[in-house]
C-alpha cells in the first residue's frame, strides 16, 4: 500500500511579500528549500498561523540568504506582510517505509534565516 507522508516542514516562517499580479506559486530563499531537501515547482501545502487558511501551490527557488518567503499570484490573497506560515511537502511511499520515515523538519530564527 502507498501512503502520503509528511517529507519536509519549515515551520514558523514569516512572509516578506505578497505579489498578487504574479503568475501564482511560492517564492523561498534557496537556503530555505535546500535545508528542507524541497525543489523547485515542487507542490506545497502552506497553513497560515494568522488567519488559518490552508492552500496549495509550487515553489520557486528565491535569492540564495534573503529570506524571502514570497506569496504570488492569488496566494497572495491569503496572507499579508508578517504573517507566519507552516510551509510542507509530502511524499508517497510503501506504508513499511514510511514507517521509519524521519520528515526534515526546519526551524528558521524570527528573519527567515537558517540556525547553524
Amino acid at each position: 500500500m502507498i501512503i502520503e507522508v509528511l517529507k519536509s516542514k519549515l515551520h514558523r516562517v514569516r512572509v516578506t511579500q505578497a505579489e498578487l499580479n504574479y503568475v501564482g506559486s511560492i517564492t523561498i530563499d534557496e537556503d530555505l528549500i535546500e535545508a528542507a531537501n524541497i525543489i523547485p515547482n515542487e507542490k506545497v501545502q502552506i497553513v497560515n498561523n494568522n488567519n488559518g487558511a490552508r492552500f496549495e501551490t509550487y515553489v520557486i527557488k528565491g535569492e540564495r540568504g534573503s529570506g524571502t518567503i514570497c506569496l504570488n499570484g492569488a496566494t497572495a490573497r491569503l496572507a499579508q506582510v508578517g504573517d507566519v506560515v507552516i510551509i510542507m511537502s509530502y511524499a508517497y511511499m510503501e506504508a513499511e517505509e514510511a514507517r521509519s520515515y524521519e520528515p526534515i523538519l526546519i526551524f528558521p530564527d524570527l528573519n527567515n534565516k537558517l540556525i547553524r
